[in-house]
């Protein structure tokens, strides 16, 4: 019977012990404690034989490396232990060892079930782990990081023997997914075994090749942690197809370093070593093969270009940019005129096409080239422009990329108001893109491209009212008397006098009616302009002052609000930054000798530190330039809408007096159209109009102030950085467009000393709304609005 006992133990079923003994027969010759004996010893057996079953077949069949590997330490390891146990007791029981066997050489039951006593909870535990590993959950098998998380939680059970168990079992995970691991972030490869296991994906819709599910991460791997090894592995793959990298022993000599970085690591892995390490191979890599394949000159040059073109450094671009937009405008529209009067209707034929857009860039390129003169030096930031730069036709509703990762913190990341100035430039969606070359695709991504669209779309959008509103002024004939009265001797006849009088009344009517329109005009052109300089000086010139300093090792070492340099020296100007083949020699505008302070030693940023510090500085920008307050940026959509409309009904409004002077002096009749209608028609909508821009102006400016007393904003604007300093640290440093994704290194560092980049505080909304004092102009008028509208001198 202790044969039968032993074979079973050791894996091969028996009768014996599968038997319940409830037959009399048998309950006669076995007590009941010799039964709960048998009962024991059969529950180890068939434990045993099931893991064995079980374990062979997650090891030869499991899709997940890890999890094969896991079952074969079972088998190797536990099993294996079980039948040397079982071998040990037979070992003594053949010796006659007084432990087990006793007078008469009588073999107690209980001493050989005791042997496995410190056996049983461990199998079960086993048996239950076997079974976790080869269930299915909704069709899809288990994955290594499941089986990696469940393994460090059973170390909290309670019991030496598990967490022992546990302990073992989860060194053979984690060492196995160690190796897939270093296979990506030593030699860029994903594993060819268990690949669908692996936490990085190859994903065609993505820019970069390759994108992180989120759902094959294991617990201990920070969001930040593993967006560095999907940035070392992209990389590699990058260096790989790359041309202008010539191979090298150096390379071979860092991955054995980095071999013995992850060799070096202890298990159970932690979290901060598992950073540590990861971030030690990123910087390696950049110091050693990225610094080559994206030199800091090729970021400059992009940014520069960012800076110049998205963010309107360039003032000239902007303006001729309106004006070959408008003229496009105008000449639809004056071909839509006449297929009318040919009774040839549609209104496609006034829509803006594709290919319109695309001349209007062209157009001003040329524009832009023929202002630089026949004897000036070329003008690279105006080239690399021209070659990456796309006016496209926006077919769908943009998006609004600016979703920092939010996971377990309480940061509550702003998103850039859907307010749609896309649509003042044409009439139609049309946004400024850029292509993003390789290797700049290392550190700018299609979201940084898109946040810089809709600022351009938002600041172009102020420029071009501000242009359309100062244009009326060069309208001579609306401010100056026109046609002018006859010269001597004939305004000395009695039809001179006549003539003279006739002009000087109908200049005095057109005159008053004016009145208000000029002083309308004006308080918009205020309002535009005080709120350009302020957005363009104190915002986006203050903070790229800044972030520049940051990248070329020149920077101000100030915590408070310093006013930048001058429009004309900004370091976005292309022609007064050169740069050459050394990387750190960029020139900056000079500050003063106090302010400033140079680091010593050159600046070294890595691509994964660029991204992280160019998203933290875009979303400082959008930020402070109010894009995230709708509750702004929809009053200023109206307000530029309605100052269009302004524009427009005066520029109707000076056809019509030209029509009525040609036919009141030469006798042209237009017999198609009545302007004594049209003149009282288009002087309603105008006045109409100006009390609509001055509601606007209004609603803005108390949008501005509540927004200043408003301290949940107010907050977001002083502290904000500090907040997207523990969104970096959560998301994966920034990670762009997309979905939201314990602690990590970056956690803990924060973003200013994972980088060093920390932007400074620029503008304030109290300095805007000082020089937004309209006085008593909002009030003017309100009393008799209700009676008798808006008169000339209410304005």
């Amino acid at each position: 019977m202790l044969h039968e006992i032993l074979l079973s133990l050791s894996g091969h079923p028996s009768p014996l012990l599968r038997n319940d003994y409830t037959d009399p027969r048998a309950q006669s010759i076995i007590s009941p404690p010799e039964r709960d004996l048998l009962k024991t010893a059969g529950h180890l057996s068939d434990l045993h034989c099931k893991l064995i079953t079980y374990a062979a077949q997650i090891s030869a069949s499991h899709t997940s490396v890890i999890c094969r590997a896991v079952s074969t330490a079972i088998s190797s390891i536990y099993l294996a232990g079980f039948q040397r146990k079982v071998l040990e007791v037979e070992d003594s029981i053949l010796r006659k060892d007084p432990s087990l066997v006793g007078a008469y050489n009588i073999v107690p039951l209980t001493a050989v079930i005791g042997e496995f006593s410190d056996w049983t909870r461990r199998l079960e535990w086993l048996w239950d782990l076997v079974q976790f590993i080869d269930e299915q959950k909704e069709g899809s098998p288990c994955r290594a990081a499941q089986l990696i998380n469940k393994l460090r939680d059973e170390l909290q059970t309670g019991y030496a023997d598990i967490e022992e168990t546990a302990l073992t079992l989860g060194r053979v995970a984690e060492t196995a997914w160690l190796k897939q691991v270093s296979a990506w972030v030593l030699y860029g490869r994903i594993p060819v075994l268990g690949d669908a296991d692996f936490f990085v994906q190859k994903n065609e819709h993505d820019e970069q090749g390759y994108s992180i599910e989120q759902r094959l991460l294991p617990s201990f791997v920070t969001p930040s942690t593993a967006t560095s090894m999907l940035f070392i592995g992209t990389s590699l793959n990058r260096v790989k197809t790359s041309t202008s990298i010539e191979p090298n022993n150096t390379a071979l000599d860092h991955l054995s370093s980095q071999l013995q970085t992850l060799a070096g690591l202890s298990y159970p892995l932690s979290s901060t070593a598992l950073s540590r390490a990861i971030t030690s191979i990123r910087l390696t890599l950049s110091r050693t093969t990225l610094q080559k394949l994206l030199p800091l000159t090729k970021v400059l040059e992009m940014l520069n270009l960012f800076r110049d073109f998205f963010l309107l450094g360039r003032g000239e671009f902007a303006m001729a940019l309106t004006q070959q937009a408008d003229e496009v405008i105008r000449s639809r529209w004056r071909r839509a005129d006449n297929l009318a009067y040919e009774k040839r209707y549609g209104l496609g034929n006034v829509m803006v096409k594709e290919g319109e857009v695309s001349a209007v860039l062209t157009k001003t390129w040329t524009t832009l080239g023929s202002m630089q003169g026949q004897h000036a030096d070329e003008d690279e930031g105006l080239e690399i422009g021209r070659d990456l730069l796309r006016l496209n036709l926006s077919k769908t509703k943009a998006p609004t990329p600016m979703k920092g990762k939010t996971a377990t913190g309480n940061q509550t990341p702003s998103t850039i108001a859907s307010t749609p100035f896309r649509n003042l430039l044409f009439s139609v969606p049309v946004v400024l893109t850029s292509q993003i070359p390789p290797p700049l695709d290392l550190f700018l991504t299609t979201s940084d491209v898109q946040i810089y669209t809709l600022i351009n779309s938002y600041l172009l959008s102020i420029r071009r009212s501000h242009l359309h509103l100062t244009d009326l002024w060069k309208i001579t004939s609306l401010r100056r008397h026109h046609p002018p009265p006859p010269r001597p001797p004939y305004s000395t006849t009695k039809g001179g006098i006549a003539r003279t009088r006739v002009l000087r009344e109908r200049w005095s009517a057109r005159s008053s009616a004016m009145r208000s329109v000029w002083s309308t005009s004006s308080a918009a052109i205020f309002f535009l302009a005080e709120t350009e300089a302020y957005l363009q000086v104190e915002v986006v010139a203050g903070l790229w002052d800044d972030f520049y300093g940051w990248l070329t090792g020149r920077r101000e070492n100030t915590g408070q609000y310093n006013a930048p340099s001058s429009y004309s020296n900004l370091p976005g100007n292309t022609n007064n930054a050169p740069v050459g083949d050394d990387l750190y020699t960029t020139s900056h505008p000079s500050k003063s000798g106090e302010d400033q302070t140079i680091d010593p030693s050159p600046p070294h940023h890595d691509p994964q530190t660029l991204a992280t510090a160019h998203r933290l500085y875009l979303r400082t920008l959008s930020r402070r330039l109010l894009l995230t307050q709708p509750s702004f940026t929809d009053a200023l959509y109206e307000l530029l809408v309605h100052t269009d409309h302004l524009v427009a009904h005066v520029h109707r409004l000076h056809g019509i007096w030209s029509s009525m002077d040609l036919e009141a002096d030469e006798g042209v009749v237009d017999a198609f159209s009545d302007l004594g209608a049209e003149e009282k028609d288009v002087r309603a909508g105008i006045r109409d109009i100006e009390g609509r821009v001055k509601g606007g102006i209004e609603t803005v400016v108390g949008a501005l102030r509540t927004l200043s007393m408003d301290s949940a904003f107010m907050a977001e604007v002083e502290d904000g950085d500090a907040r997207d300093v523990g969104a970096d640290g959560e998301d994966g440093i920034g990670l762009g467009v997309g979905v939201g994704f314990g602690v990590g290194v970056s956690d803990e560092m924060g973003v200013e000393e994972e980088t060093g980049y920390r932007p400074r505080r620029t503008g304030g909304i109290d300095r805007l709304l000082m020089k937004l004092d309209f006085g008593g102009w909002f009030d003017a008028g309100k009393a008799a609005l209700g009676e008798e509208g808006l008169g000339d001198d209410d304005f």
